[in-house]
């Protein structure tokens, strides 16, 4: 990686590097296996690299729900795409963790003890910011840990879709504005009625619904190789730390996230 503009007066001992840019030696001291299985550092790294992904899936959406605030278009479009790629990259993860065989998941199993991906703060973050309203999910965090309000806090703000309405006002469209955000987004038949309208004039609002569609997709298809995935692996165990394992994850499976979205295209 080339700096070519130091700062003045900074010598060459403290110059700014790839590793110290990076974080490098922190990122890399971060997987700490706690048996000598060889496959356990694959487990860590590919959760640690969905964590990675999820921080950054989160500051795209946030800005995706600043651009569609201000009534942007093209910016929303860019961002969104964006968003669907680092989606895409998460699912192909699975592809990778797909190469351990249940054998070798469970000869480092029981080392995991009570930690599981449902305490996953960023995903809870993810799936509040996506729609999701359901506050059972704090009962994993200490109500005074930042994780506790950082899912709280996205539980009780405007979730994407709500954004997109908010965007669909500022171009001209009577979007209702008597929604309570706090609650679960449920198919509504005036909007789908202004959704109609946005789709008969084919025009930035479309294809912005349309890439809300693709992210609602790609949530689901997430989730079902997600649940396959585990499905694979501990077949109808039941999962780290206490959870129902495959159960729970079927049941949030092929579930929309902006309802609206598709039952508008019965009517198209």
């Amino acid at each position: 990686m080339d700096h070519p503009h130091k700062p003045a007066g900074e010598s060459p001992q403290g110059a700014l590097t790839y590793s110290s840019y990076l974080a490098l030696d922190e990122l890399l001291a971060a997987q700490r296996p706690r048996s000598d299985e060889h496959d356990e550092m694959l487990f860590i790294i590919i959760h640690q690299v969905y964590e990675l992904w999820f921080k950054q899936m989160l500051h795209e959406l946030h800005e995706v729900q600043r651009r569609m605030k201000l009534g942007e278009t093209t910016s929303t479009l860019r961002t969104l795409r964006r968003s669907l790629s680092i989606l895409k990259a998460a699912v192909a993860n699975i592809d990778v963790l797909e190469t351990m065989t249940p054998t070798q998941f469970a000869s480092f199993r029981s080392r995991l003890d009570a930690s599981s991906g449902f305490q996953s703060a960023q995903f809870r973050q993810l799936e509040a910011l996506m729609g999701r309203r359901d506050d059972s999910v704090l009962r994993h965090y200490a109500p005074d840990s930042s994780e506790y309000a950082a899912i709280k806090q996205e539980l009780t703000s405007p979730n994407l879709f709500d954004s997109f309405l908010t965007y669909l006002s500022h171009r001209g469209y009577a979007v209702p504005t008597d929604r309570d955000v706090t609650q679960p987004l449920e198919a509504c038949e005036p909007v789908q009625d202004i959704l109609i309208e946005v789709y008969a004039k084919d025009e930035g609002p479309a294809f912005v619904a349309e890439q809300m569609v693709d992210l609602d997709e790609g949530f689901q298809e997430w989730r079902y190789r997600h649940v396959m995935m585990v499905k694979r692996t501990i077949g109808d165990k039941m999962g780290t730390g206490g959870s129902s394992g495959v159960n729970y994850l079927q049941s949030t499976t092929f579930t929309p996230a902006f309802p609206d979205l598709w039952a508008v295209r019965s009517k198209l």
